[in-house]
């Protein structure tokens, strides 16, 4: 009987430690050639580590919790034979098990305890106002067995804005709630825009638990297939929502209590640490100048529903962001030098250089509670909308499922952050390291707005740009904002 040691290797490029997460085998388990054995958390992101043995494990040698060196051994397994170890020639990164592209959960049928891990992403959480600081005040529940009460769906929000957790620490226990739903008798929007509110889509059982905890079938995101919200949407609404009330009613501990004991240390390592450095050099490295405009968004409301209706994106989750992504790519072709990089020290020497890229890996903001992370699409200049819509169902379900590998979050060249889901309208975001230019999505809400001297009511959302003042002057991010906040008033200047 051989003894082998795995040893932790460089999952990304040029990484030199990570932090055993969470094993996945104990001594005296028996593992196949790719079996997981751990989750790690590297710089980038959280990895899952395959054996490159088969045999039983006899050691584990680092506990959960420690970061290590690449090198390091971390387990022990003896050959299942003996006499001839399998060693795998090359340990590979895990290579997690992905969704069929673009498809999104559609069993209603498991328990709370199966919703995705990990962060939702920045663009797909609830809706601007679904916020609640303080649980609903209690009301007679609605009996059993009655029909499910319809609930307007506000279409004036992002469908897909992303909901960024604030908790540092393990995902916070779904406890809940012990109140009961409220009927929402709001009235439907009518006026100028018409046909843009429709009836939550959701399965009894589904309506059932969402009165039960009191959730509001339209603050919830649905990921189903066919546009409905699921059991798991509703455990992932709800863990947030009791991570905020739960936070809150004990935050600031018993009274009296020395202040020297009631300070909460968080270690900051992994993507958060390497976060946190990226952002402080590039606010500091390159000089910030941001811009803001606001757009009638109304004319892309009512594409978005169009694209739903369509039968071409039937089972494919369609939101305003789709249209921001297309309108961010076809607004660089315009004014490429959004699309650049600033390189110092060319050759070796004190010269500077910008480097245009003729393609867009276009970078999604996504909030975990590890960090943020800024996942892209590859050559997203190559892509139909239909496939472009795929693409970000496809990032968004693996960023919610805490799987976005290394590879993913490298090359970007532009990033779209969606701060609308809190109902934020807009801000001035720090550009991702290595690119020169980001755009801020904000809350698309109804507002009076003046149209050929009538003052009517119009869905408006805000845009706020940042950009690396070396590369894109006042005169360039201007154009550039002008044609993103085009395509949103008018989307069919994308047929063009």
């Amino acid at each position: 009987m051989t003894l082998n040691k795995f040893n932790l290797p460089d999952v990304g490029e040029g990484l030199t430690e990570a932090e055993i997460v969470s094993w996945k085998v104990k001594p005296g388990d028996t593992v196949a050639i790719n079996d997981v054995l751990c989750e790690i958390e590297t710089a980038k992101s959280l990895v899952e580590l395959p054996s490159p043995f088969a045999g039983t494990v006899t050691e584990l040698l680092v506990p959960e919790g420690v970061t290590i060196d690449v090198g390091t051994a971390i387990i022990s397994v003896s050959d299942a034979v003996s006499g001839d170890p399998t060693p795998a020639d090359v340990p590979a990164p895990a290579t997690p098990v992905q969704p069929l592209y673009g498809k999104l959960p559609t069993d209603d049928g498991g328990t709370a305890g199966s919703a995705l891990a990990g962060g939702p992403l920045v663009g797909s959480g609830p809706k601007a106002d679904a916020v609640k600081r303080r649980p609903r005040k209690s009301a007679p529940a609605a009996q059993a067995g009655s029909a499910p009460v319809p609930v307007v769906e506000r279409a004036g929000e992002n469908p897909v804005a992303e909901p960024v957790e604030a908790r540092t620490g393990p995902p916070a226990r779904i406890s809940p709630s012990t109140n009961t739903g409220l009927v929402d008798n709001r009235p439907t929007l009518s006026g100028t825009i018409t046909g843009l509110v429709n009836r939550v889509l959701a399965k009894p059982p589904v309506r059932k638990i969402a009165r039960d905890l009191g959730i509001d079938l339209a603050d919830v995101v649905a990921t189903g297939s066919r546009g409905e919200v699921t059991r798991e949407d509703l455990v992932s609404y709800q863990s947030q929502r009791d991570a905020e009330l739960d936070q809150a009613e004990g935050f600031w501990g018993k009274a009296g209590k020395p202040q020297d004991q009631r300070i909460e240390r968080i270690p900051v390592k992994g993507v958060r640490k390497a976060t946190a450095k990226a952002m402080v050099e590039s606010a500091f490295a390159a000089p910030h100048v941001s811009i803001f405009v606001d757009v009638d968004a109304s004319r892309t409301m009512e594409f978005v529903k169009r694209l739903k209706a369509s039968r071409d994106f039937e089972g494919i989750k369609v939101s305003p962001l789709l249209i921001l992504a297309k309108a961010v790519i076809w607004a660089a072709a315009r004014n490429p030098s959004v699309n650049a990089t600033w390189v110092d020290n060319v050759d070796g020497t004190d010269a500077a250089e910008i480097q245009v890229k003729h393609y867009m890996n276009l970078g999604i903001a996504a909030a975990t509670p590890r960090g943020l992370m800024v996942p892209n699409i590859k050559d997203a200049q190559d892509l139909s909308l239909k496939e472009l819509a795929l693409a970000l169902n496809n990032l968004a379900t693996t960023a919610r499922a805490g799987k976005t590998q290394p590879a993913e979050m490298q090359g970007g060249t532009l990033t779209v952050t969606n701060i609308g889901a809190l109902g934020i309208d807009t801000g001035t975001p720090i550009i991702n390291p290595g690119e020169v230019a980001i755009v801020a999505f904000g809350t698309i809400k109804q507002k009076p707005w003046v149209l050929d001297g009538e003052v009517i009511p119009r869905w408006i959302t805000t845009l706020g740009g940042s950009f690396d003042h070396r590369v894109v002057d006042g005169d360039l991010s201007a154009r550039f904002m002008a044609d993103v906040a085009a395509i949103l008033e008018e989307p069919a200047l994308l047929l063009d």
